[in-house]
């Protein structure tokens, strides 16, 4: 793919230059294709780009996404002799106005090649490069693994390479959500009457959030349990008060692994229709296989609090749902308070 091979697509815009010409100045560092070639000899890595961008024009708008006359057939025949493709495709370097775009889908080329190289029945390692989620949707069940490593530097081939021969663990999590189609973009944290029952009138309530991955969403070569969460200091609470939560997490895999524990809250009923949940704090805790630790969260009771319709903050009354890994529990505030203030 494109990306194999360049440093200007792994510093993106605003690194080296304006529009990013890593290529250029980063020699001492290492493309993907080389870091890989490094980590796994030079004789067990064939390289064949298959697509390539146009360096011509650098500057022009839309300059960055031209792309030169694919040789897929050259690409395809390679991955016919080796036992796994790593297809490296996503974007050159962009910035500002000579970056927008219109459309989120990956360009053509790119896609051809990935269903091409699909045909030859050998498992495809998708590596993303990108600055923005560009759409997957036709070729991502193409791939047996997906790899997202967007904007890395000049170290980010090294630490692809590490990760993918087992020498590191992921532990990353998305921060945003991937979306599934273009113009049809999502938050994490959308209003729970965007995913109701069907109910009957002009506007289909079954809104169900159709993306290609969660916000929070990162595997592991090891999995985890969490178990015993609890709020330790008491399920009613007041405006004034700290909630305090506690949740076991273990390492139930067979490697060492880094796990992002996220706390999230949901108010079950408001004067205005509440987000679905907030991440209210995380933290990342490091495992060994069958290790466990207990991950504590203390967080002031006002932050569950909104802005009303009178632009004032407030902390309602009623039942909150807190939840992490996978277990959850009820706490109710007491009382409701209104803060006069801009910032509480």
């Amino acid at each position: 793919g494109p990306n194999a091979n360049s440093m200007r697509s792994l510093n993106g815009g605003w690194s080296y230059t304006w529009q990013g010409d890593a290529d250029r100045f980063a020699g001492d560092y290492n493309t993907i294709y080389e870091a890989l070639a490094q980590k796994f000899g030079e004789s067990n890595v064939v390289y064949e780009p298959g697509v390539t961008y146009d360096e011509t024009d650098r500057w022009s708008t839309g300059a960055w996404q031209k792309e030169n006359t694919p040789q897929i057939a050259k690409a395809v025949a390679a991955a016919s002799r080796v036992d796994v493709i790593v297809a490296c495709i996503g974007e050159n370097s962009y910035c500002e106005t000579p970056g927008n775009i219109d459309d989120l889908n990956l360009s053509g080329n790119q896609k051809e090649l990935v269903k091409a190289l699909a045909k030859t029945g050998k498992p495809i390692i998708l590596v993303i490069n990108e600055g923005r989620p560009r759409v997957l949707r036709e070729i991502e069940p193409l791939a047996k693994a997906v790899i997202d490593v967007m904007l890395p530097g000049n170290y980010g081939g090294d630490a692809l390479a590490a990760l993918m021969s087992g020498e590191e663990n992921f532990s990353g999590k998305l921060p945003f959500t991937y979306p599934k189609y273009v113009n049809s973009l999502h938050t994490y944290d959308y209003k729970v009457s965007e995913s109701r029952e069907t109910m009957a009138g002009e506007y289909n309530y079954d809104a169900i959030m159709d993306v290609q991955w969660p916000f929070g969403f990162g595997l592991s070569y090891t999995t985890f349990e969490y178990s015993d969460f609890k709020c330790v200091s008491g399920a009613a609470f007041a405006a004034g008060d700290d909630l305090k939560f506690e949740v076991t997490v273990r390492n139930t895999g067979s490697h060492n692994g880094k796990e992002a524990v996220l706390l999230y809250s949901s108010d079950i009923v408001a004067s205005l229709i509440p987000d679905v949940k907030r991440l209210r704090e995380f933290t990342k805790v490091e495992l060994a296989p069958g290790e466990s630790k207990v991950v504590s969260f203390t967080i002031p009771a006002k932050e569950l609090a909104f802005v009303g319709s009178d632009g004032k903050w407030r902390l309602e009354s009623g039942d909150f749902r807190m939840s992490c890994g996978g277990q959850s529990l009820m706490i109710n505030c007491s009382e409701t308070k209104v803060w006069d203030t801009p910032n509480i």
